[in-house]
């Protein structure tokens, strides 16, 4: 089989089996858009988030460091901390945008980055990343140069693939209907829900004095 075959089918496999349960959270974030909190800022924060996971993981290819599982699993506090930030305070946070003309698309696309918006899709995508790394690492270490290339590109095309499937899931009237009636009061308990998963699954539980020897 040709070698980029192989890489991207070696890619493909690595992402949909890291992030299924990436569907849900992007499910529930597109039905909370509205004029402050747009799907743009939903898109561009996945892939930020992604594209920092693949940043922590590319040590396995450089051969350097691997961050312990445990510690990696720190990153679940991130979601903890938005859910909790959620139920304290219900009022929908504003952004203050200014206008701009539909010309200037430069400054628009700074304006949609440096949303807060933007940060939180992406701090969420990083914090349920840590099984992401944990397979990555290893797949980065046994690729060359180009082969890493290809991978990567592959990871690029399924993010968006995965933003369009949860949009037209949420788009089923169904799924729509229960998402828009329920889904601002089940965010919060998902994303801590998904910060204690994390930190129990990554064993960071571990690094308590009183679980160590």
């Amino acid at each position: 089989m040709i070698w980029w075959i192989q890489s991207a089918i070696a890619g493909s496999t690595a992402f949909m089996a890291t992030n299924v349960d990436d569907i849900l959270i992007l499910m529930l974030f597109f039905s909370q858009t509205n004029s402050s909190f747009r799907r743009r800022h939903i898109v561009v924060g996945q892939y930020l988030g992604f594209v920092a996971l693949v940043i922590a993981s590319l040590p396995g290819f450089f051969g350097g460091l691997i961050v312990p599982r445990a510690w990696i699993g720190l990153l679940g506090l991130l979601p903890i901390a938005i859910g909790t930030s959620h139920l304290i305070n219900n009022q929908e946070e504003e952004l203050e945008v200014q206008t701009v003309s539909d010309s200037d698309t430069v400054v628009k696309s700074l304006l949609v980055v440096i949303a807060p918006q933007t940060y939180k899709v992406a701090a969420v995508t990083i914090a349920n990343g840590g099984d992401n790394i944990g397979i990555y690492v290893p797949l980065f270490a046994n690729s060359n140069l180009a082969s890493l290339a290809v991978i990567c590109l592959t990871f690029l095309v399924l993010i968006g693939l995965w933003c369009y499937i949860a949009y037209l899931l949420t788009r089923h009237k169904a799924v729509a209907r229960g998402l828009t009636k329920y889904g601002e009061r089940i965010v919060p308990f998902v994303l801590i829900g998904l910060g204690i998963f994390i930190l129990l699954e990554s064993g960071t539980y571990k690094l308590l004095p009183s679980f160590q020897d």
